[in-house]
């Protein structure tokens, strides 16, 4: 029995291992052979230390090759690779401990791939089939509780053969990799496209316009979400000549504004490719590589995923199925069953229609999801931070149009306080990109018959906000 994840990885390595892997920031490179010998070792640690196949293995640090080493090395372990956003508190932090109950907690991925040098290296991977668990994937709850999302090494290894042929990956690439690797846009699907075709990655800590351009001149495919481009854009040095080699510009992560679509064709004469993901299944759907790109829209159904409009309606919420698709929600049987029709399509929250074509569009969501810098904020969160500080009655949290973020988090609040103030505290208790940049105080908030809120008004009331 071989070790899924880990062979797909193992059979697109470049056959000069001394190929570079990850083009650092200071000019150094990192070869293949490096990040193959630094797993080996952590994985050959993780066995030594009596780590199980299954096991929990998380992974809480700042973006590094030798986080990807610990990445890989947990898949070659057999153990199930838990990454952290490195903006969470502790308190944040202490949830998923309890809930997933890691074997191993890294903080520190360069001392401790360093460390495990001292045991020998594993030489033959765990064996992992397709249904056995290879990540686990939280997402905030709209009821305050995260949801750990099971993805196992069928999904993984499927999302990725599909997304390496359909954008065209080849050994010649050079990946443009500013995203962080605590997210399934950073660690999945920009590192498995690489990993797959043997190509190079330039490998940024963070997005930085002058890290960027210069790493554009190298770079022949670039990843990344709206706000990239949106800064890109904003520097009056990017234009066509910034990247004489880039054959594919890819977002995704949250929505691009058609007119950032339409201006980057303007400037540069390409049409960036967006497409559509989540969590839960990686991504969904893709525009083509070759064939009309349409703003607004994510494309096709990526092949192998069925795709339907829930309700029989023209517009409505998205169903999905097929063998990128997560499992279940981690200890969730109950959030599991609400979240699956009978017929086994995942109901994805997001609602869009799809024409005669066959593209698919997006129109909103459907739980009042905002996705503000490509990272989702679920407003409960926030809320019960808020509710509980002096002087506010109720609070309201939306997400409204931001230039830079996409989306803005911004709070409405029956009661009085100081606003930076309480946006101070919300920033002790929760990541920075959940918290608030403003906050509203306001006597009432609309609200329906039934009492509900009705965020769709305070959506269309403070859409100038950030104007």
């Amino acid at each position: 029995m071989s070790n899924v994840l880990h062979d797909l990885f193992v059979n697109g390595l470049p056959a000069d291992r001394a190929k570079p892997c990850f083009m650092l920031r200071d000019g150094r490179n990192v070869s293949y052979e490096a990040l193959s010998t630094g797993a080996a070792y952590v994985a050959g640690r993780l066995v030594a230390e009596g780590v199980q196949p299954g096991d929990r293995i998380a992974l809480q640090a700042e973006k590094s090759h030798e986080g990807v080493m610990v990445y890989f090395g947990v898949i070659m372990a057999g153990a199930v690779f838990l990454p952290l956003n490195s903006a969470y508190t502790s308190t944040e932090v202490d949830y998923f401990i309890r809930d997933a109950e890691p074997k191993a907690f890294v903080t520190d991925p360069v001392r401790y791939v360093e460390e495990s040098r001292a045991f020998a290296p594993l030489t033959q991977a765990i064996p992992r089939g397709p249904d056995d668990l290879a990540a686990i994937i939280y997402t905030s709850g709209t009821t305050g509780r995260s949801k750990g999302a099971m993805l196992s090494h069928g999904n993984l290894a499927a999302n990725a053969i599909a997304l390496h042929k359909a954008w065209g990956f080849t050994p010649d690439d050079i990946l443009m990799h500013a995203l962080p690797i605590f997210h399934v846009h950073g660690l999945f699907v920009a590192m498995h496209c690489a990993f797959l075709s043997g190509c190079s990655m330039v490998w940024l800590p963070k997005f930085v316009d002058a890290d960027v351009l210069e790493g554009l001149k190298r770079a022949t495919v670039m990843m990344g979400v709206p706000t990239f481009y949106s800064r890109l854009l904003a520097n009056p040095q990017f234009g066509r000549e910034s990247a004489p080699n880039v054959r594919l510009f890819i977002s995704g992560s949250a929505p691009l504004l058609p007119t950032t679509f339409a201006e980057f064709e303007q400037r540069t004469g390409q049409r960036i490719l967006e497409r559509y993901g989540m969590s839960e299944a990686v991504i969904i759907t893709s525009n083509p590589l070759q064939g009309e790109r349409i703003a607004g829209s994510v494309g096709y159904p990526l092949p192998g995923v069925e795709l339907r409009i829930g309700g029989g309606e023209e517009t409505g919420v998205i169903e999905i199925r097929g063998p990128s698709i997560f499992s279940a929600y981690w200890r969730m049987p109950e959030k599991t069953a609400e979240e699956f029709t009978k017929d086994g399509f995942f109901i994805t929250g997001d609602v869009g229609r799809q024409d005669v074509d066959g593209r698919v569009w997006i129109s909103g969501r459907a739980k009042d999801l905002i996705i503000s810098g490509g990272y989702n904020v679920y407003p409960k969160e926030i809320e019960l931070v808020l509710d509980e500080m002096p002087g506010v009655t109720e609070s309201a949290v939306i997400g409204v149009p931001h230039a830079d973020f996409g989306e803005g988090v911004a709070a409405i609040v029956i009661g009085k306080g100081d606003e930076a103030a309480m946006i101070a505290e919300c920033r002790k208790r929760l990541a920075a990109f959940k918290t608030p940049k403003r906050i509203v105080f306001v006597d009432e908030l609309p609200r329906n018959a039934m009492g509900k809120v009705q965020k769709n008004l305070l959506r269309e009331t403070y859409k100038g906000l950030f104007a």
